[in-house]
């Protein structure tokens, strides 16, 4: 009986930190900072608050919406080759919609929440931004404008929304449809997980060889123009092949029963001791030409 209690505590305990995570709730931390931008020093952030007034052309609120958006790597699974995601990728309100965001970021990393294309005379930078540091909550409130139209939102992360963290915002009917949102349209360069690692090293190296083609086209005209070589072998050619045949026999010697990295540094030695050589050289005749200039002749 004993024996059974003890494993069940152990479960328990274990189990705890499984069933119930804490997020930190940023709402009560937040100072204004005037424009509708709200921050803490938790490092939780709102702009474009905006809870009163109202886009140009509302005559009032159409109606009062509030929505909670999660955000986390969890979301992604179901997407092949998405790395984050919101558990949403698509909402509709009508327009005019006073609408209430809170964003629980599930992830032990920064997520943001924004949404672009607002009047920008009423929303600063013509979005409504929110972002923290999980796991943690954050919460704000716009008035969505009038019309029909289909707002991005996505979190601006670097690679985030490339990743798979984006949707879309329709007020009213929207005016279409945003490309590439997970679930929702089709990727604009869709993924292939159906070929192995060989086919598709096959397929670089092909792809590979047609641009070296294409290229080799292009610049086939131009290389038509030049003056041909009468012969393969150039005159400076010759004139290696004679000084390596010179020095032939002494480097035989002078690397006689060395091992490859003596070899080498004995050719670095052999480098360094002709360019002071050279230097040297350059350097007294430089000394003669100008001592020569600086002769004062005898008076007559």
């Amino acid at each position: 009986m004993v024996k059974w209690l003890s494993v069940g505590v152990l479960i328990f305990l274990f189990s705890a930190p499984l069933m119930a995570t804490e997020y930190e709730d940023h709402d009560g931390m937040l100072m204004n900072h005037g424009d509708g931008h709200l921050m803490d020093m938790a490092g939780g952030m709102v702009m474009g608050q905006n809870a009163d007034t109202l886009p140009g052309g509302c005559d009032s609120i159409s109606e009062t919406k509030e929505i909670t958006v999660h955000a986390g790597h969890k979301y992604a699974e179901k997407f092949p080759g998405r790395m984050f995601a919101f558990d949403t990728q698509e909402y509709n309100f009508k327009p005019c919609t006073k609408l209430t965001v809170h964003f629980i970021n599930e992830d032990n990393i920064r997520h943001q929440w924004m949404m672009h294309g607002l009047p920008k005379y009423l929303y600063p930078k013509g979005m409504f931004h929110l972002e923290v540091s999980g796991p943690a909550k954050i919460s704000g409130t716009l008035i969505l404008p009038p019309g029909d139209k289909t707002y991005l939102v996505h979190c601006d992360i670097a690679q985030h929304m490339e990743k798979g963290m984006k949707g879309q915002l329709k007020v009213g009917k929207g005016d279409g449809d945003l490309p590439s949102i997970p679930g929702v349209t089709a990727y604009v360069i869709p993924d292939d997980y159906t070929a192995s690692l060989p086919e598709l090293a096959v397929a670089a190296v092909k792809a590979a060889a047609e641009v070296v083609t294409s290229v080799a086209k292009v610049d086939a005209p131009a290389k038509a123009v030049q003056p041909q070589e009468d012969t393969v072998i150039s005159g400076v050619t010759v004139i290696g092949l004679a000084i390596g045949l010179l020095l032939a026999p002494f480097l035989a010697r002078k690397f006689k029963g060395m091992s490859v990295s003596e070899a080498v540094a004995a050719i670095f030695e052999l480098l360094r001791v002709g360019i002071d050589f050279t230097v040297n050289l350059l350097s007294s005749l430089i000394k003669r030409v100008f001592s020569g200039k600086n002769k004062v002749l005898p008076g007559r």
